[in-house]
């Protein structure tokens, strides 16, 4: 039924009742059919392809999606007005004009899971969980097309061509790649899932084959190969007329360049710490990051970092193999990591260095605060309705709105699988539904908050109410462990659940927390502790920021007879 009404639109286009795209694919891409987020963007620019122009502030251009399920090749695909969009709702709301359009499929592959749940989800493949860079995903060439509302038109849109795979970074004198099989991980999703890491091993490890290391772990978002770190400064001659946005800065590229050469010159410097870092990677299926803990969607990322991979990267590298010989660092996603796995697993790590983490208190969920609202988008009102903000700058303007960025991911798929921020809280935080899926926290259409999934989420993952619970029997175990920064005008607002943190972290007795929460005056989100850099600058020097910290914190807390000497050399 569905083939003829598709060729009754072909054959009589004038009793189309809005506009439509008409998207096929051919034998070429694939004989079997295909499953996934069937995507449509729209530009009035070709500044960049249109699938690279779509994001949660103001310049955003639009994009429509619908799922699709075993779509055989040549078959017609329809997006019309039913499909979800953003940062307009609908097909019908463009504007008359000339634009850009381009169609992707975001590739679905089936998981039967161990707790018996059959879903559909994209897997990741190398590129950390980035639809418009996932190897395989199939996309057309930007087409310039004329929309006119008041006409029925169909447009017609071929998928021709195949994003290719990425190759593999290569290994050097100082940087170092694995990658071994989870057997925690694997058993969870009923197929073979790996762990990988990017390791960056001392001056002298080769030459000093009796040292034995400190781990620091570099929590953040997937990291393809280990980042801000070279053995060559950038060229003299290097063009500076890159612009930063972010930091209104011309000459941003070779700053970083340029950084990350000097951070290779102490890092090979006769007094640098000698340890190993390392950055894990554990893009998943719903995000470049599983957040470093158990999770009832995700699975046992926790344990799988903590009991599989930590103990066969030192196995490897020579690492102490101690809980007091591991440390853990990181921002934003990262941040909360390293909070969160010092929580969770107290005697496997001996301090965390949290910079601007990801909300540690879901009573401050960026500006939502999930017990007692009633509404994610909108603070309550009886006459008016005001949006709550998602995304600011330092100086307090609002970018975009929590209804803004959750659109955003709607538009990029539905069941929790945008690939997007607050999907991937909703991941790892939620019980299952009974569809397999995660619950929703909050309704991704109206806002309107579960009060159940937040229980569980305030059971399960408020690192605040965890440790107001449990500080009994934490609170020994994490003396002297918790160290948090961050900036007071966080553009997500990350400062507010710090506050509460603090309150509570510097009222504790028996035994007070030892730590220390600092915060920059000003300073937006990734800043890490330096109150004497510009934030473009710091967040550069997380390694050599926190390094000198570790060194500390072993001198004053290693146990009786640990290995002190063989690494400092």
């Amino acid at each position: 039924m569905k083939k003829i009404f598709l060729l009754f639109l072909f054959v009589f286009p004038s009793l189309i009742q809005a506009q439509q795209f008409a998207v096929t694919f051919g034998e070429n891409l694939s004989k079997t059919p295909l499953d996934g987020r069937l995507m449509l963007f729209i530009a009035d620019n070709n500044k960049k392809e249109p699938r690279k122009q779509i994001s949660d502030d103001a310049d955003s251009q639009l994009m429509f999606g619908i799922n699709v399920d075993n779509w055989k090749p040549n078959q017609v695909q329809i997006i019309d007005s039913k499909a979800f969009g953003y940062p307009i709702r609908s097909v019908k709301q463009i504007p008359d004009g000339v634009y850009y359009a381009q169609v992707l499929l975001h590739k679905y592959e089936t998981f039967h899971r161990a707790d018996g749940h059959i879903v559909k989800l994209p897997m990741e493949r190398g590129e950390g969980q980035q639809f418009n860079e996932a190897p395989g995903n199939i996309y057309s060439i930007p087409v310039k097309v004329t929309l006119k509302k008041a006409s029925n038109q169909l447009i017609k849109l071929k998928i021709d061509q195949e994003i290719p795979p990425i190759p593999a970074p290569q290994d050097t004198k100082y940087i170092k790649h694995i990658k071994m099989k989870s057997k925690l991980l694997s058993k969870f999703w009923g197929r073979d899932i790996y762990l990988g890491a990017n390791i960056l091993i001392p001056e002298g490890f080769d030459t000093h084959p009796e040292a034995h290391y400190p781990l620091a772990i570099f929590h953040g978002h997937f990291p393809a190969d280990f980042d801000g770190f070279s053995e060559t400064p950038p060229p003299a001659d290097m063009k500076t007329d890159d612009y930063s946005a972010r930091f209104n800065i011309y000459g941003y590229n070779k700053i970083v360049k340029e950084e990350a050469y000097n951070f290779y010159k102490q890092w090979t410097s006769k007094d640098f710490p000698r340890m190993l870092i390392v950055e894990i990677q554990h893009a998943n299926q719903f995000y470049d990051d599983s957040y470093a803990v158990n999770s009832a969607n995700i699975g046992p990322y926790g344990d799988a970092i903590t009991y599989e991979l930590i103990p066969y990267i030192e196995k490897q590298f020579r690492g102490i193999g101690k809980g007091w010989a591991r440390f853990m660092y990181g921002g934003s996603t990262g941040g909360w990591e390293a909070l969160a796995a010092q929580i969770f697993y107290p005697d496997e790590y001996n301090g965390c260095f949290a910079a601007c983490p990801d909300p540690i208190s879901f009573e401050a969920y960026s500006s939502i605060d999930l017990y007692k609202y009633p509404n994610a988008y909108y603070y309550e009102s009886p006459w008016k309705r005001t949006p709550i903000p998602g995304k600011r700058d330092y100086l307090g303007k609002v970018k975009c709105t929590v209804e803004d960025m959750n659109y955003h991911e709607l538009a990029l798929g539905d069941k929790t699988r945008s690939g997007g921020q607050w999907d991937i809280w909703e991941a790892v935080y939620s019980p299952v539904g009974s569809d397999g899926y995660p619950q929703r926290i909050f309704d991704k259409t109206t806002g309107v908050i579960d009060k159940k999934v937040a229980e569980y989420w305030k059971e399960h993952f408020d690192l605040l109410h965890i440790l107001k619970r449990d500080w009994a029997t934490l609170g020994p175990k994490l003396q002297g462990k918790i160290h948090i920064y961050c900036g007071d005008m966080d553009n997500y607002y990350l400062n507010n659940a710090v506050y509460l943190m603090e309150d509570f972290l510097k009222g504790v007795k028996n035994p007070t927390y030892g730590g220390e929460v600092t915060y920059g005056d000003r300073a937006e989100h990734c800043w890490n502790g330096d109150p004497n850099q510009p934030n473009y600058i710091s967040r550069l020097r997380y390694n050599t920021m926190y390094i000198p910290k570790i060194l500390k914190r072993i001198e004053e807390s290693a146990p009786k007879g640990a290995d002190l000497t063989s690494w400092k050399y």
